[in-house]
């Protein structure tokens, strides 16, 4: 019987150490002591899809729809890109300041021309960025986007990277993401809150 007592006392003793523990992450969380969000995006000097110069003040003063692929794409960029055309269709004028931009991670073979080419395929809405291959890497890293080149059995190669669209505020800070092949209603809910902040 005393077994059983010491037992009990022992359980409740830690329930009770795990509500201070839980109550305590709660308080600092609410007090803002939760920790740094991590910096992305970096100073950049590229091309857009006309040949113009383009650096990271195109993502100032807007909400921003950012997505890196490559022209080369079999299914996740054409997919991505048919996808951003059909938000900006369904949002019309409420998406008006939204700016979209198509950022190769690709830029051997995306020049100016071909990324232009390619994204007129879709809406006039969305930029495409290039430019030399050095400054684009940076970019890149600069904000956290996996991109890899893959030998093809062709001798030629494709590219691995981040299927994800991401969302920045006004001052170019990352609010939100849509992932690949999230639903449409979804998209638009994400698009519609960056876009009111």
């Amino acid at each position: 019987m005393m077994n059983v007592r010491r037992v009990r006392i022992a359980l409740w003793s830690v329930i009770a150490l795990l509500m201070i523990f839980l109550a305590f992450t709660y308080y600092s969380a609410r007090k803002g002591n939760e920790i740094a969000p991590v910096s992305l995006g970096a100073p950049f000097q590229l091309i857009d899809q006309n040949g113009a110069p383009i650096t990271e003040a195109a993502f100032q003063g807007h909400p921003t729809a950012l997505f890196f692929g490559f022209t080369h794409c079999p299914e996740v960029c054409p997919t991505t890109l048919f996808e951003m055309a059909g938000w900006l269709k369904a949002l019309g004028d409420e998406g008006k300041d939204l700016r979209v931009f198509f950022i190769s991670v690709d830029p051997e073979r995306d020049t100016p021309e071909v990324m232009k080419g390619y994204t007129a395929a879709f809406t006039d809405r969305i930029t495409g960025i290039t430019g030399d291959p050095k400054e684009v890497e940076k970019l890149i890293k600069s904000w956290k986007i996996y991109a890899r080149k893959v030998p093809t059995e062709n001798g030629d190669y494709t590219m691995d990277h981040t299927a994800s669209v991401m969302l920045l505020d006004r001052d170019a800070r990352l609010k939100s993401t849509i992932d690949y092949k999230e639903t449409t209603e979804t998209a638009l809910k994400k698009l519609r809150l960056l876009i009111g902040s």
